[in-house]
C-alpha cells in the first residue's frame, strides 16, 4: 500500500463499518463477540491491514485506538480496534450502552509508515503535507502518532509536532533535537 491507490470500494467500506459497529455494540453491552466469518468476506478484507478506529459524539472525540503495524486480517484489525476504542482508550471512561446511538464510527486504513529522510527541523517542516501525512514520533520505547485528520484541528506544522511531542511525554520542541525518528504515513478514511 503506497499512497493508498488501492482504495476500498463502497461495499468493502460498508462491510468494515458494519463489523466495527457490531463489535462495538456487543462489547459495550458485555456480550460475547459474534464470530467473524473471514471465508465469506471479500478477499481484500481478509488481506493483512492496519487501521485506527475513531469514535465521536457530535464530532467530539470519544475514543481512538489503532495499530501502525500490520499484524492480522483487515476485518479483524477493524473489529479489535472498534472494541478497544470503546472500552480501552485511557483518555475516556468506557462507552456506555446509552451512548451507542449517538456514536459515529470512522475507520482509517493506513499505509506502512516511512522513515522521514529530513536533514533538519526546517527541512521536515517543508516536507510535511498538512491534511495528507500522519506522523509518528519514535524514540526508544516511546512512540506517539497523530492521524492526518488531526491537521483539521491543528493546521500549523510546528504546533502539530509540538502537540505530538507532548502526547509522547516529551517537551514540546523535542522534535527539533534530532534524536527522535520521524515517520509519515497516509490513510484512507471513511465513516458512517
Amino acid at each position: 500500500m503506497g499512497e493508498l491507490d488501492d482504495s476500498l470500494n463502497s461495499e468493502e467500506r460498508r462491510i468494515l463499518l458494519a463489523i466495527a459497529r457490531q463489535a462495538l455494540e456487543e462489547s459495550v453491552r458485555g456480550e460475547p463477540l459474534s464470530n467473524l466469518d473471514l471465508e465469506n468476506l471479500p478477499p481484500r478484507l481478509i488481506e493483512p491491514g492496519a487501521t485506527f478506529v475513531t469514535l465521536t459524539i457530535n464530532k467530539e472525540l470519544r475514543g481512538c485506538i489503532g495499530a501502525l503495524e500490520v499484524t492480522q486480517p483487515l476485518a479483524e484489525d477493524v473489529r479489535i480496534h472498534a472494541v478497544a476504542a470503546g472500552l480501552e482508550d485511557y483518555r475516556f471512561p468506557p462507552v456506555q450502552p446509552d451512548e451507542l446511538p449517538e456514536i459515529s464510527i470512522e475507520i482509517s486504513r493506513l499505509t506502512a509508515p516511512q522513515l522521514s529522510e529530513c536533514n533538519d527541523a526546517e527541512d521536515l517542516l517543508k516536507r510535511l503535507r498538512p491534511g495528507v501525512d500522519g506522523v509518528v514520533l519514535k524514540e526508544g520505547n516511546r512512540r506517539a502518532t497523530f492521524l492526518p485528520q488531526v491537521w483539521e484541528k491543528v493546521p500549523e506544522p510546528e504546533k502539530f509536532l509540538s502537540m505530538l511531542c507532548k502526547k509522547m511525554g516529551a517537551p514540546p520542541d523535542y522534535w527539533r533535537g534530532g534524536t527522535v525518528e520521524i515517520f509519515t504515513y497516509q490513510v484512507e478514511e471513511f465513516h458512517e
